[in-house]
């Protein structure tokens, strides 16, 4: 990502873009997702093949739509899309599920619509939140969290030390819980308000 608009604010480069329409600030937007995307894709897919390439179509997708709509929460927009795409190549590729599968994914008790409702909402923040955090901090806990890497297996992938990946991991989650409290509140207000 380039360090020369790296201190702009999310927001502020989606208001720029629709303001000028330069592309440029949307792909700037959208570079700050791409680690956070591969990880939710990973999340459903559990091939990181398979996800770049998902998140890929994401990016191309948020191109075609982004110029298209105001759209008031990108991070929630993305990980929505995500999703579906990531079921989509599930669908096409017909992955079966064994049949307690079955039975869970149709469990009303397990997955009411409230439930899952809640779910996306808390999973849209947390990709939200991920995407404030810096930028090791935010791969650390991607490839730890979302792609099942190990402490040593990250550690080589960045060329650093697993001293250090556990310190990303563990200043990223704690950065994490302030930024979500933060979030949260946040849009618990801005729901209070309309």
């Amino acid at each position: 990502m380039s360090n020369l608009h790296q201190h702009i604010e999310s927001e502020e480069l989606l208001r720029r873009f629709f303001k000028d329409k330069n592309q440029q600030w949307l792909g700037i937007l959208l570079e700050r997702y791409t680690i956070l995307l591969i990880g939710v894709c990973m999340k459903y897919l559990k091939d990181e093949h398979a996800a770049r390439d998902i998140a890929q179509q994401v990016f191309i997708k948020a191109l075609a739509e982004i110029p298209k709509n105001k759209i008031q929460n990108l991070g929630g927009w993305l990980y929505q899309v995500a999703k579906n795409e990531s079921i989509t190549y599930l669908k096409k590729r017909k992955i079966n599920f064994n049949e307690e599968e079955i039975v869970n994914l149709t469990d009303e008790k397990q997955n009411s619509i409230a439930n899952l409702l809640l779910q996306e909402k808390k999973e849209s923040y947390l990709l939200e939140a991920m995407n404030e955090l810096k930028d090791a901090q935010k791969e650390c806990l991607s490839m730890f969290y979302f792609e099942n890497k190990s402490y040593q297996q990250i550690a080589d992938i960045k060329h650093v030390s697993v001293k250090q990946v556990k310190s990303d991991i563990q200043n990223g989650k704690r950065n994490l819980k302030n930024l979500l409290s933060t979030i949260s509140v946040f849009k618990k207000k801005d729901h209070d308000s309309e």
